[in-house]
């Protein structure tokens, strides 16, 4: 007969809990970071910010070497073959200065003005950009903007015939950058200017508002104030660009007038400082209102001074 099995009955509880790893962050759809060969990257067409050799530059190519591209670049697909950069052309050019072969980039299907919308929104807030640079990446920005507004929905076109002319196009703009519309006009104007009045700008040769005044010149008009400038060694004001600019207007804008306009004496500047909004707004967030920052300036100044005043009195 055999013995009953007296071996302790199985403790029953619940089943080890299975560690499951975390799911991936999803990626948007159709959209991923990969690595592309510099070879197979191709600059945006007209890119209105140059890509420079400065001290910038090095910065650039030294965190480059050390911890890599941090932050993808943008690029869409080329018809002719690779891809289109629109955000990363300063980040190309560091990897081909650090020996790298490929650029980590996000890929993109946009048309060209979505492409062309987003390429200045990408690079309009960097600092050192050079007045030309502004005013053709503006004009890029507003035409590619006029374009979509001008290819209303159905329901739009039912409500608003006339949709692309009331659209204003430069305020949405200047609002976008924390200027006004009239700033950005104003930089556009700069891009009717010659080559070698453009160069003087961007050298500070010229201030930008002569060169607003003197942007509506005719070009051969243009041409003969760089030789006026050239002979005389010197740059119109705000006075005299507006002089010839009344001339030109007029159709009495010629090299003796011009010759007689730049030669004469200058009206000595009157004591004031001006701060543009441009010059302003790099040093506050971007959700600062004119108002607001001049409220800031004045604490900051009136601490200074009672700082100043302090220091007098030990």
């Amino acid at each position: 007969m055999s013995s009953p099995n007296t071996s302790p009955p199985k403790r029953r509880g619940r089943p080890p809990k299975v560690r499951e790893a975390p799911a991936p962050a999803p990626q948007p759809q159709g959209e991923m970071v990969v690595p592309i060969p510099l070879a197979e990257l191709h600059p945006f067409p007209n890119h209105p910010f140059k890509v420079r050799d400065d001290e910038a530059m090095k910065e650039t190519t030294a965190s480059v070497k050390e911890n890599g591209v941090l932050t993808p670049a943008i690029v869409r697909p080329r018809e002719g073959g690779g891809y289109e950069i629109i955000a990363g052309h300063r980040r190309k050019h560091a990897c081909e200065l650090a020996g790298l072969s490929a650029l980590p980039a996000l890929v993109r299907s946009l048309d060209d003005d979505t492409a062309t919308i987003l390429m200045v929104d990408s690079n309009i807030q960097r600092e050192n950009i050079l007045p030309s640079e502004r005013a053709q990446a503006y004009k890029m920005k507003l035409e590619a903007i006029k374009r979509r507004a001008g290819r209303p929905t159905k329901e739009a076109e039912n409500n608003s015939p006339k949709i692309s002319a009331n659209f204003r196009s430069d305020d949405e703009i200047g609002a976008a950058m924390g200027v006004s519309g009239d700033t950005v006009r104003n930089y556009i104007s700069l891009t009717q200017l010659v080559p070698e009045l453009q160069q003087m700008v961007d050298d500070k040769k010229i201030a930008l508002s002569p060169a607003y005044q003197i942007a509506a010149l005719k070009p051969e008009e243009q041409a003969l104030l760089v030789e006026t400038i050239e002979s005389e060694q010197a740059t119109p004001s705000v006075s005299q660009a507006q002089h010839m600019k009344k001339l030109s207007q007029s159709g009495e804008l010629n090299e003796d007038t011009m010759l007689s306009i730049l030669s004469a004496e200058k009206k000595p500047e009157v004591d004031k400082i001006v701060l543009t909004a441009d010059t302003l707004r790099k040093y506050f967030p971007r959700s600062y209102t004119p108002r607001k920052m001049e409220e800031t300036i004045i604490k900051l100044l009136e601490a200074w001074q009672k700082k100043r005043q302090r220091s007098q009195e030990r």
